[in-house]
């Protein structure tokens, strides 16, 4: 394998925070089967950012797309995030890491969140909408 993708989400001391996460990385896994795919945290929760990035490199990537899963650029985003991408990049010169933006400031996913909300309202009483 050659691409990677380290989906990059917070981290809570509670496990259960991590389901959602872990789901979206097993989508991933499954619609993109040639990529490799690891979550990872910033803090609370395992693996760090840096783990999960050499775990991409020592799996042959050679390039690799961060996922910030964070609904907007605050400052683990602008200030914690760019610092972790420069340890990987000298951690890993051989590796093309690329960030791309925060989740939800990508228009198609403001737009499903609003069709989730809507979906509830729409329909209050239907489980699992």
């Amino acid at each position: 394998m050659t691409q990677g993708v380290l989906l990059f989400a917070h981290g809570a001391r509670d496990p259960q925070w991590a389901l959602p996460f872990e789901a979206v990385a097993r989508s991933l896994r499954a619609t993109a089967k040639d990529i490799e795919v690891r979550l990872a945290f910033l803090e609370f929760m395992q693996p760090g950012l840096l783990e999960a990035g050499h775990d991409l490199a020592q799996a042959a990537c050679k390039t690799v797309l961060v996922a910030p899963l964070f609904l907007g650029s605050g400052g683990h985003v602008r200030k914690d995030l760019p610092l972790l991408m420069q340890q990987l990049q000298a951690a890993h010169p051989g590796v093309a890491w690329s960030l791309m933006p925060a989740i939800g400031e990508i228009a198609s996913v403001q737009h499903a969140l609003a069709h989730a909300v809507w979906e509830h309202v729409a329909h209050p009483s239907e489980p699992g909408t």
